[in-house]
């Protein structure tokens, strides 16, 4: 500053001094302005900052309250999703990379448990079985497939979908878990498997149709019973199958039934595609819609025509004899108690003749048994044609025939039916290139006049034709009270058979019984005889009714029953003594079962070792003492047979009833092999042996071993033997 001028000033000036303070003045005045400027710079400054933060804290607030309605919706939402997840029939669950569940709904828990893993969730040899289906979908493929498990042990099914879950970049970080319990849709699948499979393989015919009888679907059964192939029937009418055996009536009730009960059963005729008519067993059924209107009807049926034909044969051979035809004991019995009841009720006469041919043994004898097969067709053939429809003419049994003679108006016609029917009998018989000369004689009985039941007017009718015989043959004779003197020679014999008990004059023969398979005697039938002092050797045909009449039949079948015991005892255990039980006794005793237990204990004999044999006849009557007396055999162990099979119809029924063990075979069938066949299958199928009768000759043997029987005997095996003669053939086999 050296080169500034010094300036020095003394004293005051006013003008100076006011230049100075204006100038000071203006300067203040710039700064307080330039200060004042910078405040309210400051301050708008500071007013726009603070709007603008007020701003920014108006939307922060907008966008909070946005974020929390946004959350709030978010849970709502969650929480609807988990409550559909929860009550979903099936399970879904998320599952990451790591097998982990982030997510489970509540039929997770509900079938695999709180399992936080599949490890944990499913069983180890389970989770074998899944882990190829997850390594697929983890590759990013959806899979579905199925699973069995045991859940409270029961047999399930699931039905498992795994869908993966992608990222942005396409990898597979969790997988989506669908598991369905398909179960009961397994059953009903198995159950239609079934079905099918029985609808397809049942051996009845089965067929489906619309409501208005139009085919719909069919079985191979009902192809190979009809005929027809399914595409031939499907679309048309069911009665389209039917024969002509039936009317327009028969379908009209059918049909009526079907619609007012939905069911129908019965039996009808339906026509092969071949052309021949089968008969069926048919059942139809219908099915209804929700609203109870028919919707479907499916009809089963069997094709019963040889099972009726078999039927009908064993029906025919229990009623009717086989060789002539005519009806035989059995029924003619039935008709006659029939025919009583109706002359009764009608109060009209009725009358019984029974016929005896005169000469046939003869016949038999000299031409042979054939002969006189032919010869007895021919008779029943020519009593056929001497009576009305109305009359009854039967076979009894050998050259026995009787005829029932109903409603009858004129006295007279008897004495016209008996004289046209001798006459007819005195006629030569053609047989073959042989000639026979025969006659008949009959006896008559009335009704009511001579009997007021069947076995009375059977008794007095042969009476007298036994006395037609001692007149000379070749005639007839009406019943007369003198006739009752045949009675009085009966009681005698009765009495002499009481004598006979006493006497020791009663024996016993036996009739080895082979069987057919092995050729040994493993039984016998033990058969009474009568060494009577002055008569000889009398059959059991000769003295047994008189005995069952007289009621000496009661200590006859125990004096048997211990004799067979006593015997039995030395051809061993094993063997098997057959002992006939009449009749008789059943109806009108009780069964000496533990008396005959007390016989076998002191002979130590088993009770298996005695066959306790009844006729037929007796099961027929099926009473209640009949019923309580053979369960008492039963429950001895004591075994049964059945004799005389084939006279009665309704046997059948019973031989289950009474636990048969044997059925002796009647030797009328030996002539059918196939109707052997079927009545052997039909024992064997009840657990019965089959005991042939009356074998004679090798040809009968040879039909009934065909046919399956499993004993046999008769005299082609030997005659009847004593004891000591059956022990040593025991012993020699």
């Amino acid at each position: 500053m050296p080169n500034l001028p010094l300036v020095v000033t003394v004293g005051s000036s006013n003008v100076g001094l006011a230049l100075i303070s204006q100038r000071q003045f203006l300067i203040a005045g710039m700064a307080l302005f330039l200060i004042f400027t910078l405040i309210v710079a400051a301050i708008i400054y500071a007013l726009r900052s603070f709007a603008s933060a007020e701003d920014r804290e108006s939307r922060y607030r907008i966008l909070y309250a946005t974020s929390t309605e946004t959350e709030k919706k978010l849970a709502s939402s969650e929480q609807r999703l988990r409550l559909i997840a929860d009550n979903l029939p099936i399970v879904i669950a998320y599952m990451d990379r790591d097998e982990h569940y982030s997510f489970k709904n509540r039929r997770f828990a509900e079938i695999y448990g709180s399992g936080e893993n599949l490890q944990e969730a499913l069983p180890p040899d389970l989770y074998e079985e899944t882990k190829p289906y997850l390594e697929r979908a983890f590759a990013g493929e959806t899979v579905h497939f199925e699973r069995g498990m045991q859940r409270m042990d029961q047999e399930c099914y699931d039905a498992i979908t795994y869908v993966p879950d992608l990222d942005e970049h396409g990898k597979v970080v969790g997988l989506f878990v669908m598991a369905e319990d398909i179960s009961e849709r397994k059953r009903h699948e198995e159950s239609s498997k079934l079905a099918t499979l029985m609808y397809e393989n049942a051996s009845e015919g089965m067929m489906v149709t619309d409501s208005e009888g139009r085919i719909l679907s069919v079985n191979p059964a009902f192809s190979q019973i009809s005929g027809y192939a399914s595409q031939e029937v499907i679309g048309h009418l069911a009665y389209e199958l039917t024969s002509s055996h039936q009317d327009i009536k028969f379908y009209s009730r059918m049909r009526q039934t079907i619609t007012h009960t939905g069911y129908w059963e019965g039996e009808i005729w339906h026509q092969h595609k071949n052309g021949d008519h089968y008969l069926v067993s048919l059942r139809f059924n219908t099915v209804f819609d929700n609203k109870g209107n028919p919707l479907r009807h499916v009809a089963l049926f069997t094709d019963i025509t040889r099972k009726k034909a078999t039927e009908e044969a064993i029906w025919k051979q229990a009623n009717f004899d086989t060789l002539t035809g005519l009806p035989n004991r059995r029924m003619f019995n039935d008709r006659l108690r029939q025919d009583i009841k109706k002359a009764a009720r009608d109060q009209l006469p009725m009358a019984l003749i029974f016929i005896d041919l005169d000469g046939f043994k003869t016949v038999n004898d000299t031409l042979g048994h054939d002969f006189g097969d032919i010869l007895l067709k021919q008779v029943a053939e020519r009593l056929l044609q001497c009576v009305r429809n109305t009359d009854t003419v039967a076979r009894l049994g050998g050259d026995e025939f009787t005829v029932i003679l109903s409603e009858l108006k004129e006295p007279g016609d008897v004495v016209r039916i008996v004289q046209e029917t001798l006459h007819s009998l005195a006629r030569p018989f053609q047989l073959k290139h042989e000639i026979a000369d025969i006659s008949g004689s009959a006896g008559i009985s009335l009704f009511p006049d001579d009997g007021q039941d069947a076995e009375v007017l059977i008794k007095n009718a042969d009476q007298a034709m036994y006395l037609a015989k001692q007149q000379g043959r070749n005639r007839f004779s009406y019943f007369a009270p003198f006739m009752q003197e045949a009675s009085q020679m009966r009681i005698e014999l009765a009495n002499e058979l009481r004598s006979a008990l006493k006497n020791n004059e009663l024996r016993l023969l036996f009739q080895p019984i082979r069987n057919l398979v092995t050729g040994k005697v493993e039984m016998a039938e033990a058969l009474i005889r009568w060494e009577h002092p002055q008569r000889g050797l009398l059959q059991p045909a000769e003295f047994i009714g008189v005995a069952e009449n007289t009621g000496v039949i009661a200590a006859i079948g125990e004096w048997v029953f211990g004799e067979a015991a006593a015997l039995a005892a030395s051809f061993g255990n094993d063997f098997k003594v057959c002992v006939n039980k009449s009749a008789w006794q059943f109806r009108h005793e009780a069964v000496g079962v533990e008396h005959w237990l007390e016989l076998l204990r002191g002979q130590a004999l088993s009770p298996c070792s005695m066959v306790i044999e009844v006729t037929e006849g007796l099961l027929l009557e099926a009473n209640r003492e009949v019923v309580h007396r053979m369960q008492s055999l039963r429950d001895a162990k004591l075994q049964i047979s059945l004799d005389d099979f084939g006279y009665g119809y309704s046997s059948l029924n019973f031989l289950k009833r009474f636990k048969i063990d044997f059925l002796k075979l009647d030797t009328s069938f030996s002539d059918n092999q196939l109707l052997c066949e079927a009545i052997v299958t039909m024992a064997h199928k009840l657990d019965i042996k089959v005991v042939a009768e009356k074998i004679e000759n090798e040809a009968q043997l040879e039909i009934l071993m065909a046919a399956g029987c499993d004993f046999g005997q008769g005299y082609l095996f030997g005659m009847p033997i004593s004891a000591e003669k059956l022990h040593r053939l025991l012993i020699s086999q």
